[in-house]
């Protein structure tokens, strides 16, 4: 990454939002329920699973949380009558936790039962560091009540998070991602070396631990380490799944699974699609950087 394309990426909000729509469409799967639907079942066909997110967060009324449970009912109601393989990721934020956390936890376990219901599951998504404890909290409530149809997330980047890893409960489902957000470092590792280092140890941990773990990256090197320790310990397939972002390096992808590894894509859409393209765009400075200079005016020979 040039020091270019990490200024660039940073005025990604300056860039009309037309150009912005047309480059992220490779990471959202449209608009609607059925634009997505049509992107998962191509998955399908390629031996690929889903997970379905619908895109928004940190809502701020009820009635904007009433609206975000009524879309993934249908979504898991979707997935069931159309047959298709994929489970639903939800923010915490987008079910109320700073607006009201009775109405988040209620909210969360309607989606939990009825998931349960209709045979599915459901990711808890974590978020910026202002909303870990109280999300893992979240996890843990459900699955006291006997929903263990859900899953957690914890990021490598994280410093607390080998501390979580060895605070949840046995038989936990978890994904392990590098982390997004913007944090302080007290907070979190700024090294990528280190990140690297500890997404190792936290997949080490929880391997031990006996959990199902969601291994999301798109780092060749972390998908090395993590068939390393898969192979060490002789685990069967059925033991762990890979995960991946809709339209990010396809061809790792491919080549996960070719081998015959569990593959799942995060499949997002929705209306709020800005707030999440920038996100993406950010994380991948170099495409931001294309984006950007293709607005330029070129001359002519």
């Amino acid at each position: 990454m040039s020091a270019l394309d990490y200024i660039l990426s940073r005025s990604l909000p300056l860039v009309p939002r037309p150009i912005v729509r047309r480059v992220s469409r490779r990471y959202i799967a449209g608009d609607t329920l059925r634009e997505a639907g049509k992107v998962v079942r191509a998955l399908n066909d390629g031996g690929l699973m889903a997970t379905l997110d619908v895109l928004g967060e940190s809502v701020t009324s009820a009635a904007l949380v009433k609206s975000a449970v009524q879309e993934y009912l249908t979504a898991l109601r979707t997935i069931r009558d159309e047959r298709i393989d994929s489970n639903i990721s939800v923010k915490a934020t987008q079910l109320g936790l700073k607006l009201d956390a009775d109405l988040c936890l209620d909210s969360m376990r309607t989606l939990a039962r009825a998931a349960a219901e209709l045979g599915n599951f459901v990711r808890i998504d974590m978020e910026d560091s202002s909303c870990t404890s109280a999300t893992l909290d979240l996890y843990r409530r459900l699955r006291e009540e006997g929903l263990l149809n859900v899953g957690a997330v914890l990021q490598a980047y994280m410093r607390r998070s080998l501390t979580d890893v060895r605070a949840l409960p046995p038989g936990s489902n978890v994904r392990l991602c590098k982390g997004i957000y913007i944090e302080p470092r007290s907070i979190a590792y700024k090294d990528r070396a280190i990140v690297n280092k500890n997404y190792v140890r936290l997949l080490e941990e929880m391997l031990d631990r006996g959990f199902y773990v969601g291994i999301a990256t798109h780092d060749e090197e972390l998908v090395w380490e993590a068939l390393r320790l898969i192979d060490r310990r002789g685990l069967p397939r059925s033991a762990y799944e890979f995960q991946m972002l809709l339209g990010v390096d396809e061809e790792l992808r491919g080549l996960i699974r070719k081998d015959g590894h569990r593959l799942r894509v995060y499949v997002p859409y929705g209306a709020s699609w800005y707030a999440y393209s920038l996100r993406r765009l950010k994380e991948n400075p170099r495409i931001a950087g294309y984006v950007l200079l293709s607005l330029l005016p070129r001359r002519h020979a």
